[in-house]
Formats: C-alpha cells, sequence, structure tokens
C-alpha cells in the first residue's frame, strides 16, 4: 500500500463521496448518461476501498475508468491512481473543473498527513457551506446525527420535514441541543447580533414546537429516536456530528449572525484530532442539559 494518498481520493473526500454508498450513488448517476447499461456496475465496497489504498497493479476495467473520467473530466483514469504528494502539477493550464478546487485539495493532502488534525474543508461563511454541502447531502444516509447550536436552522429550516421522518423512521438518533429560549443566554446573543428582542428567542421556539411536532407524527419506536434538550450557557460553537465520522464546526463571532460565521468539516482521522475535541465538546453539553418533554 501506498503511503502517499492517490489523487481520486483526494477529489472524492473534496467532494464528500469517500464513502462506498455514497459513491455508487454518483457513479450511477453519472453512468446513466453515458450508458444505461453500465448503472449498477459499480465496484464492490471491497473493490472500492482497494482502488482507494492504492493497492491496485494497472487501472480498472475499462467501463469504471470511462465513468471516472466523466467525474473528473480533466483527469485522465491513469492520473486519477496516481499519488497525490500536495501538489497538482497536471493539472491543465485551461482551468480545472468547477467542482474541484486546488485549494481545497491541498487542505485535503494536509489533514492525510497530520498537518491540519482532521480539517477537510474550511468556508467562509454558512452560506459558502451550504452551497457547497446542502443538507441533504449531509443528512440522507446518516445513522446518527447530534446538533448543538443556537436555533439549528440547518435541520429545522433547511432539511425537509418529510426527510427528516424517514430518517427517524429508518432508525437514525438524532439528537437536537438548542440554547434556552427562555435563557440569559439568548437575550446575550440578541444584544450581540443587534437583533431586536424576542428575534432569536421566536425563532428557537418556533424550531423547537416543529422538531416536537414531528415527534407527535412518528411511530412509537421513531419517536424515541429524536431527542431534545436545551442548554443556558455561553454559546460558543454550532456543532453538528454525523456518524462518529464527519462534524461541522461554525464559531459564534460577536458582531455577526451565525450564518455570516466560517465553517470547518472536519472528518475523523484518528483518536487526536479536532473531531474527538469537538464531539465531546457535544457530549459534554448534552449531559448537563435540559429535557425538552413531548
Amino acid at each position: 500500500m501506498t503511503d502517499e494518498a492517490i489523487l481520486l481520493k483526494v477529489l472524492l473526500r473534496q467532494r464528500h463521496l469517500q464513502g462506498h454508498r455514497a459513491f455508487c450513488k454518483e457513479y450511477d448517476k453519472v453512468a446513466a448518461k453515458i450508458d444505461p447499461e453500465l448503472r449498477g456496475g459499480h465496484p464492490s465496497k471491497a473493490q472500492f476501498y482497494r482502488w482507494l489504498s492504492g493497492d491496485l497493479v494497472g487501472l480498472p476495467y475499462a467501463d469504471h475508468c470511462r465513468i471516472l473520467e466523466s467525474m473528473f473530466p480533466e483527469w485522465s483514469a491513469e492520473q486519477l491512481f496516481k499519488p497525490y504528494n500536495n501538489r497538482l502539477d497536471f493539472v491543465p493550464e485551461s482551468g480545472t473543473s468547477p467542482q474541484v478546487r486546488p485549494q481545497r485539495a491541498e487542505s485535503v493532502a494536509s489533514a492525510e498527513t497530520g498537518k491540519v488534525a482532521d480539517i477537510v474543508a474550511a468556508y467562509a461563511s454558512r452560506s459558502d457551506f451550504m452551497h457547497d454541502m446542502p443538507p441533504r447531502q449531509l443528512f440522507d444516509d446518516a445513522n446518527k446525527l447530534r446538533l448543538v447550536g443556537l436555533s439549528l436552522n440547518i435541520l429545522c429550516q433547511h432539511y425537509p420535514d418529510r426527510a427528516l421522518k424517514k430518517l427517524l423512521e429508518s432508525g437514525c438518533t438524532v439528537d437536537c441541543l438548542f440554547l434556552d429560549p427562555d435563557g440569559e443566554y439568548i437575550a446575550r446573543r440578541e444584544c450581540e447580533e443587534s437583533q431586536t428582542d424576542g428575534h432569536l428567542s421566536t425563532l428557537t421556539k418556533l424550531n423547537i414546537d416543529a422538531l416536537r411536532r414531528i415527534r407527535a407524527k412518528l411511530s412509537p419506536e421513531a419517536a424515541e429516536n429524536l431527542r431534545i434538550r436545551t442548554y443556558d450557557e455561553p454559546v460558543r460553537f454550532n456543532i453538528t456530528v454525523v456518524d462518529d465520522s464527519k462534524c461541522v464546526v461554525q464559531p459564534y463571532l460577536p458582531d455577526a449572525r451565525g450564518v455570516e460565521s466560517p465553517t470547518l468539516v472536519l472528518e475523523r482521522s484518528g483518536d487526536t484530532g479536532l473531531f474527538d475535541t469537538f464531539a465531546q465538546v457535544f457530549n459534554s453539553m448534552w449531559n448537563r442539559a435540559k429535557e425538552v418533554s413531548p
């Protein structure tokens, strides 16, 4: 196995397609455009992870190469399976694909070598992050979600109720930790953001009530999968943890709305990175929070 990440692995991580299930969905989507008969011909799970390990001798079958070159039109199949050494020497001078940004690739490669402690992407604002990674992409295949922040709009306002109900009925557990809408610190945050009195409090109550309505429509087993709590402490981070593998972190800045703050995407690469740090922040806050009754 090579000590360096191959380019394909770096590019898939940029698009958050490094999981076998997510990759196969994208594979079938591309295959349908090239030749409908190729749909369903994606690699097995073991084969896919051999691709990413750099363990292949030669290249995959021709049909696989066709799909991969359509997914990443700026690179040949041969280039996709070469080691990536922190540079994109073979990027065509005409420019890169709009979906692939060399700056992001450098961040991912640095994470591979432990230089940026689990960080795989950074965005100037939450809106930039959500444009690149919409909630459906982040949540649809999840088995466990943990969220803490102020009003949790990413789940309550930007993720469809029907999709959330389907997720919960499928067995996904969702833990939501809101800033207490009747507490001291939400009033302080309204002052920091120069909001009118009660603005954030009202929004948070609406979001909590929306989740309670969803919970009331679930089967008894699925209803237990949705837990809602509140905390009354200084609001420091918006944290979303997905499946003990991915974490989205955003600080709350003074004199700025949450949507305007920078956003980091972390993927767990070991036991000493930032993923575990922020997952522990959530767990600690959750354990001392107050449960919201049905």
